[in-house]
């Protein structure tokens, strides 16, 4: 027997069903109500109901023949100027089925080369009047300028904590789980913001137990409790480095946690430590300069180390 998987079980199937992003969600509602759509460009971080959006407003304009108006392509797959020139053209010059216009949304944009995405502004400008296309980035920086010019952007911001516990809260209802609230805290504390990895942690965790608390989140999860982090970084203030090393060396390799993970944990807990504003700023600057090192390839447990070291020496 197939297992659901719960991003997709509990997908919102209409634009009222949408959390999170109530002022975009009125403006794809007029579009709809409308019956008239431009190209579009859906810009923000992953999980947040980008293509969940996009989705659900072509099943409201389409109805039943959606699936024969809509095409979703990922962009991070198909990169390359010849997708644009046949899969996206080839579609784009198709006459819409029962309506005006058909759709086409094309995840991770901001994943094609340069010149996929001039062969892209071009068919935008010639099939627009049977063709809508929509946008999906995390970067809309990486967009080139005709394209964003020629599109309306949205800029989809994170979940906020109280939807992401409604969210939540209805799927573990649907699913006869029971969520204690250091369980929810935690939740919401690793999602960040990620309706997608709220919901994807929360259904691992329920496969080991129907009662969701702190302890089996953080486990799942494979990430960094705020008390374990505070604890490393008062031990690197009060200038004892190797205890503060110790600690985060066992941790990492109990868990098996990136430097990036690490990093981010950093960094959540310096902007609410009790510390002067002048040592934040020193310490979010160093942890921007090791996190880049690390980007460009430099040794994780090298660079956290030395991010430590910098901490022990202000």
């Amino acid at each position: 027997m197939a297992i659901d998987i719960w991003t997709e079980k509990y997908r919102p199937q209409t634009l009222g069903d949408v959390v999170g992003q109530k002022n975009i969600i009125e403006k794809l509602k007029a579009f709809v109500s409308e019956k008239s759509l431009p190209h579009c460009l859906f810009a923000g971080s992953a999980g947040i109901g980008k293509t969940t959006s996009a989705i659900a407003m072509a099943k409201e304009l389409y109805g039943n023949q959606w699936s024969h108006n809509f095409m979703e392509t990922n962009a991070s797959d198909e990169r390359g100027i010849d997708v644009v020139r046949t899969k996206i053209k080839n579609f784009a010059r198709v006459k819409p089925l029962g309506t005006d216009f058909k759709i086409i949304f094309l995840d991770e944009c901001d994943s094609l080369t340069p010149p996929a995405q001039q062969a892209l502004r071009r068919t935008m400008e010639k099939y627009s009047n049977t063709t809508r296309f929509i946008l999906s980035c995390n970067y809309p920086s990486k967009i080139i300028a005709p394209i964003q010019s020629r599109c309306a952007i949205f800029r989809f911001g994170p979940i906020s904590d109280k939807d992401i516990k409604k969210r939540l809260g209805h799927i573990a209802e649907e699913e006869k789980l029971t969520i204690k609230d250091d369980g929810m805290d935690a939740l919401i504390e690793v999602a960040s913001g990620d309706m997608r990895q709220a919901t994807n942690l929360l259904q691992s965790v329920a496969i080991t137990s129907k009662k969701i608390d702190q302890d089996a989140v953080y486990t799942i999860a494979a990430s960094m409790r705020p008390k374990e982090v505070k604890k490393i970084l008062t031990l690197a203030l009060d200038k004892k480095f190797l205890e503060a090393r110790k600690i985060l060396a066992e941790l990492m390799l109990e868990r098996g946690l990136s430097g990036i993970d690490v990093i981010k944990a950093f960094h959540k807990e310096i902007l609410d430590a009790p510390i002067d504003e002048k040592k934040k700023a020193q310490l979010i600057d160093k942890l921007g300069e090791y996190e880049f090192r690390i980007v460009e390839g430099g040794s994780e447990d090298l660079q956290i180390e030395a991010f430590l070291a910098q901490v022990s020496a202000l």
